[in-house]
């Protein structure tokens, strides 16, 4: 989020703009927590995970009452338009809001789950793909070692993007996601043969949401069955949501940033950025938090063919 503050920060100066942030997201702008920002106060900020103004859930802002306190926030503060940084609970807010106060929002999409409709990436999920790669080439050692299988939870409750792109990239033996039926008998065949052709370690990376019961419940099932191995496991949890953000999100995040406030100073208002096909695309708001981001159908064969 850091580097698209950023790029909206500087972009906005640049066009001669005078820039607010609203600390705490929805809550700090129902707060009237706001402050000037320079290009000063941005400096030395795009390598930094997190946010530097700061984000919340607002149960409030659900309630059109604190809506309007918080549009009179606004209008206090003399806003002309708002960019929102966020995922669906964000972009969602943001549409209701837009729906009842003329002060035009313009979203940039922000979430490591990548399940924002309208765009083929979203700020933070190529930072937490890596991050979750790196966690399992090193249970990889420890699995060749000594001759495991683990079972590895990353983030994913409704959708298995985070595990089928860091799944494929590190090897996986399987790779089980929400988009898919998991069934340990299919799950065993693909084991067995690891196991027939030798294997030192076998590595399952599961999305948090794939399997009712969740990862230890899948683990269970299949060490009543497949005994050949020392079964382990792993929940990366919070650990993917952190650090430096690659070189892939920062760009992406100042592309969207950039061309956010370009657009707002165009007229445009209510709709999200996005980046499809290596192209900016614009989405509104409503379609934005209500669509569906679905799996590459052909990424999901490639792991299919590739895996066990």
């Amino acid at each position: 989020m850091n580097a698209a503050i950023r790029a909206v920060v500087r972009t906005a100066i640049n066009s001669g703009l005078k820039v607010l942030a609203i600390n705490g997201g929805y809550e700090g702008m129902i707060e009237g927590d706001f402050k000037g920002m320079d290009a000063a106060a941005v400096s030395d900020i795009i390598q930094r995970g997190g946010t530097i103004i700061k984000t919340s859930r607002s149960e409030r802002f659900k309630k059109k009452e604190w809506r309007t306190v918080a549009f009179q926030q606004l209008i206090k503060a003399k806003v002309d338009g708002v960019i929102i940084i966020g995922g669906n609970g964000s972009l969602a807010g943001a549409h209701i809001f837009t729906s009842e106060f003329n002060i035009p929002f313009i979203g940039v999409p922000k979430t490591i789950d990548n399940d924002i409709f309208g765009t083929d990436y979203a700020i933070g999920f190529d930072t937490a793909t890596n991050t979750a790669l790196e966690a399992i080439d090193k249970i990889r050692d420890t699995a060749n070692s000594h001759h495991r299988l683990f079972f590895v939870e990353v983030m994913g409750r409704d959708l298995g993007f985070v595990a089928l792109h860091c799944g494929i990239s590190a090897g996986a033996e399987a790779i089980l996601i929400p988009e898919c039926k998991t069934n340990v008998s299919d799950l065993i065949d693909k084991l067995e043969k690891g196991w027939k052709r030798k294997k030192s370690s076998m590595i399952v990376v599961v999305a948090e949401g794939a399997v009712e019961g969740g990862v230890m419940e899948i683990a269970n099932n299949v060490k009543a069955k497949f005994n050949h191995y020392d079964i382990r496991i792993s929940i990366l949890g919070h650990l993917q949501r952190g650090g430096n953000p690659s070189c892939f999100d920062r760009l992406l995040a100042s592309r969207l940033g950039n061309k956010a406030v370009k657009i707002l100073i165009a007229g445009k208002k209510n709709m999200m950025v996005g980046l499809k096909n290596q192209r900016i695309t614009y989405t509104t708001f409503e379609k934005a938090s209500s669509g569906i981001h679905k799996i590459n159908e052909h990424i999901l064969d490639l792991a299919n063919e590739l895996s066990a």
